[in-house]
């Protein structure tokens, strides 16, 4: 039986990666196998192309290069992360994913859709998230947030943007739950960690639930 695939969305600072990891630990305390992963990243292919991305060394090659590096990204780590897991009937957890492309390169970056589109038929395949929570929180707080995380060190290539790059990013994320609000649903990251982390189980039971793990199958004499 195929694994379950979850993915966190949202701007810089929104939680994405604290409440995954919250999320994979409260699923493995139910005994569920669960395998923690991000992009650009999450094998060893991929994560030498996040270095290239984050470090801002492809920001002037333009928006377009930068969807196929993030494809190139993806490539690898779908087919030697994410499917393996899911085959053996593990649940992923992805601090971004195919959504990330779409806001930040396509509505954000005017890449025509359909390249975003053609790279994830070639990319992502039948690996499409069954669930994707987006962490919804206002720019100027997700921004003081990841200011806060990295202390004293540089910003990165995208939370270097200017606020109403963020606050465009905001909302181009509500316009892709309301489009697709089968599988996407807004989380009201703005509240106090404990709520947000709650919000979160709730939706993931909504959908999954009940959330224990399958009973191992007796070997066939």
């Amino acid at each position: 039986m195929r694994g379950r695939f979850i993915t966190f969305e949202g701007g810089e600072g929104s939680g994405k990666s604290s409440h995954a990891a919250r999320l994979a630990e409260r699923l493995r305390g139910r005994g569920i196998d669960t395998v923690l992963t991000r992009e650009p990243g999450g094998s060893a292919g991929a994560e030498i192309i996040r270095h290239v991305l984050l470090s801002g060394a492809a920001k002037p090659l333009g928006a377009e290069t930068e969807a196929i590096l993030f494809a190139a990204a993806r490539d690898d780590h779908v087919r030697s992360t994410i499917v393996p897991a899911l085959a053996k009937g593990e649940w992923v957890i992805c601090d971004r994913f195919i959504d990330s492309t779409r806001v930040y390169q396509g509505s954000l970056g005017d890449v025509d859709p359909r390249l975003i589109r053609s790279l994830e038929r070639v990319t992502v395949g039948e690996a499409v998230p069954d669930l994707t929570l987006i962490m919804d929180v206002p720019a100027e707080i997700g921004l003081a947030r990841a200011a806060k995380r990295r202390g004293g060190a540089a910003p990165d290539r995208f939370e270097s943007e200017t606020l109403e790059f963020h606050d465009r990013l905001r909302h181009a994320y509500a316009a892709l739950a309301k489009v697709e609000p089968e599988r996407c649903v807004l989380i009201d990251a703005s509240q106090p960690m404990p709520q947000v982390t709650d919000d979160i189980w709730t939706e993931v039971a909504k959908r999954f639930g009940p959330l224990r793990a399958a009973p191992a199958r007796a070997a066939v004499p």
